[in-house]
């Protein structure tokens, strides 16, 4: 339930802090004091729309939190474990600042929060009835959502609504599909024609490189073969000039010198060094030679396995090394497409599935309307009786839709229908009610939906406006056995609903001379009887008005 409302520096408020109980909590004052801007703090912080006039004239920023006892709210309690944002066991706190240029930021628990998760969260906590609660009820699907609520079928209708969307989903998919068949079957000839190609070319990974590397040595075999030869001549064949006898020659010499200088010693070195290498070298090259041989026959078999590799790679406007991934991307396109005759036929098989999961959910739904709808019309009828309307008879009138009007709220349509005067049959709302009678429809089913309602607190803002005497009376008691199981806020202007609060919160409005400030205070036992008397008699509190106040706090 709220516990306490804390507001700063908004609209008329400087500073506010009401504390609340449960039961039913009536709040009163004249006509322009401010008895809705704690209901409209309220809204701010479960997430309504906000704007710079909220902030008191000359304030930087206005501030308003609402404190809650959720510990007997248990899906509340979840929610915020799933989102990270419990805080104190005891106390639940949504607070929202608001600064005078119009920008905004939520919190819950502290912590910085999106307004839609704050909206969302907003729905465990406070149901909120607006003055002009009765206007909403010349809209069709207004009727629907109000019938759900009194049935408790909520959840049943967001889960008939998301099989809809699923089943129109898959169905538009299906349906993309069907159409673009004939595409899809000229493009597989496409492919399965390029892939064969491709497959008949069998381009091996590295195999281009290795054929362009022995493309070359055929070619140049002859011009290798001689280079290679005369380099062996000069380096070991050729008798008395070649590198080899040279370097041992030079050695004989050094030897001859029997020299122990260091310098002598490290030509020798060197000379041997040099002696190693060049036989070395000249073992690499024999090596090389060896492994050179023209083969005509080859060769024309190499320029004819690119020549190949080329052709296709300019057919498909590629470099060759390009080919293997893109003969890869091929097929596994061709092995998409070829598949997705199997795709389709069990897109075709969930098409199916999900039309009959949404039809079988839609059906349930309809026939919890459909026993919740004489029920309704039972209590509702009750109620319009006792508020002074003995002749009214309501009905939720239920009309099956064909099956190509189906949507995401049911197989059916929901209207509410209502006649007045015996005789008279049944007609829209907006067609028969006057705007009192209206009024007193939409209290009715408020009232009545409300007790069954899983949020623990109400909020009626003059609901009871365009009645009075004992039909006020009437809502009075209605309210009140409402504040027996949940928490009832409630501004009026009726002395008769106001006798029968438990709480009784008195909004008064002062003149200072840096603007106009709204107070709020909590009236004992004599001060409700005042404020009753003058309800009742106006400016002028009589002892006969006080007198009638007494008798209506003690019934």
């Amino acid at each position: 339930m709220l516990t306490q409302i804390t507001i700063r520096n908004f609209a008329i408020v400087d500073a506010l802090e009401v504390e609340l109980d449960t039961g039913m909590t009536v709040i009163s004052g004249e006509t322009g004091a401010g008895k809705s801007i704690m209901l409209d703090a309220l809204g701010l912080c479960l997430g309504d729309r906000a704007d710079s006039d909220s902030v008191l004239k000359d304030a930087d920023r206005a501030e308003l939190t609402a404190s809650f006892d959720i510990r007997e709210l248990p899906p509340a309690m979840l929610w915020l474990n799933e989102h990270e944002l419990e805080g104190d066991p005891q106390e639940c706190q949504l607070r929202r600042v608001i600064t005078c240029e119009g920008r905004s930021r939520s919190y819950i628990n502290g912590r910085p929060t999106p307004l839609a998760l704050v909206r969302e969260f907003g729905q465990y906590l406070v149901d909120i009835h607006g003055q002009h609660e009765h206007q909403r009820l010349l809209k069709k699907d207004y009727h629907r959502v109000l019938l759900d609520e009194f049935g408790s079928h909520t959840e049943l209708a967001e889960q008939v609504r998301r099989q809809f969307h699923k089943w129109r989903r898959l169905d538009s998919e299906w349906l993309a599909l069907t159409q673009i068949s004939d595409e899809r079957n000229a493009r597989i000839q496409l492919l399965s024609y390029q892939v064969e190609e491709l497959d008949q070319l069998a381009l091996q990974d590295g195999e281009l490189e290795q054929l362009e590397q022995e493309q070359q040595l055929l070619d140049n075999a002859g011009s290798l073969l001689g280079t290679g030869h005369q380099l062996l001549q000069l380096s070991s064949d050729a008798e008395g000039s070649n590198c080899l006898s040279m370097l041992q020659h030079c050695l004989q010499l050094l030897d001859q010198l029997h020299s122990q200088d260091k310098r002598v010693q490290q030509a020798g070195e060197m000379f041997n060094s040099a002696l190693i290498q060049v036989e070395e070298a000249e073992r690499e090259i024999r090596h090389f030679l060896d492994s050179i041989e023209t083969n005509p026959e080859r060769q024309q078999e190499v320029e004819e396995r690119l020549s190949a590799i080329y052709e296709v790679a300019r057919k498909h406007r590629l470099l060759p090394e390009q080919l293997i991934e893109f003969h890869q991307s091929l097929q596994a396109e061709l092995s998409g497409l070829t598949g997705s005759d199997e795709a389709l036929a069990q897109l075709e098989q969930d098409v199916f599935s999900a039309r009959e999961d949404y039809l079988k959910a839609a059906a349930e739904l309809s026939e919890a309307r459909q026993r919740c709808a004489g029920l309704l019309d039972l209590q509702v009828d009750e109620q319009l009786h006792a508020l002074g309307m003995p002749a009214a008879h309501f009905s939720a009138c239920l009309t099956p839709l064909d099956e190509e009007r189906y949507n995401a709220n049911g197989l059916e349509d929901v209207e509410f229908l209502i006649s007045t005067n015996e005789g008279q049959p049944a007609r829209a709302l907006a067609k028969v009610a006057s705007g009192g009678e209206l009024s007193r429809i939409s209290l009715a089913i408020q009232v009545i939906t409300a007790q069954t309602s899983s949020t623990p607190t109400l909020v009626f803002d003059e609901v009871d406006v365009g009645i009075g005497g004992g039909v006020a009376e009437v809502v009075g008691r209605m309210l009140r056995e409402l504040g027996q199981r949940v928490q009832i806020l409630c501004v009026t202007h009726q002395p008769q609903v106001a006798a029968q609060g438990h709480q009784h919160l008195f909004v008064t409005k002062k003149g200072l001379q840096n603007g106009t400030h709204t107070r709020v205070r909590r009236l004992d036992k004599k001060q409700r009887v005042e404020e009753v008397a003058r309800m009742l008699g106006g400016v002028d509190i009589t002892r006969t008005s006080l007198s009638h106040a007494r008798e209506m706090l003690s019934a």
